[in-house]
């Protein structure tokens, strides 16, 4: 975010921007959780055309592959993109950043409302 704001300082166009904020613990679980790492990298680095062929690519079933998918789509971390017949996994980022507090904000804080 900072990036951006400094682009826009400088009168530049600044990459995108795309955050996701979970409330409840086990979603940061579900994110970070070695299958779910496992698929995203996958489809970083390989790009697959279908969830069969990301499913090859772990080395994992089909079926078990695409709750997954499908678990990733409802935290905003996958798209699943129409391609044909067939569902084609997509993501548009690189790196996951996690910003974990381990105190709750003061109600009154700015940092409450961010």
């Amino acid at each position: 975010m900072e990036d951006a704001l400094a682009a826009l300082d400088r009168d530049e166009e600044p990459d995108p921007y795309f955050e996701v904020v979970y409330h409840d613990p086990a979603d940061v679980h579900r994110v970070t959780r070695p299958k779910s790492l496992e698929l995203l990298r996958a489809i970083v680095q390989h790009d697959p055309g279908s969830i069969r062929e990301t499913a090859r690519l772990v080395d994992r079933d089909v079926s078990q592959v695409h709750r997954n998918l499908k678990e990733l789509e409802e935290l905003h971390l996958v798209e699943l993109v129409d391609d044909g017949q067939s569902k084609r996994p997509s993501v548009w980022y690189e790196a996951i950043d996690i910003d974990l507090p381990l105190v709750t904000p003061d109600i009154g804080s700015d940092e409450a409302t961010a």
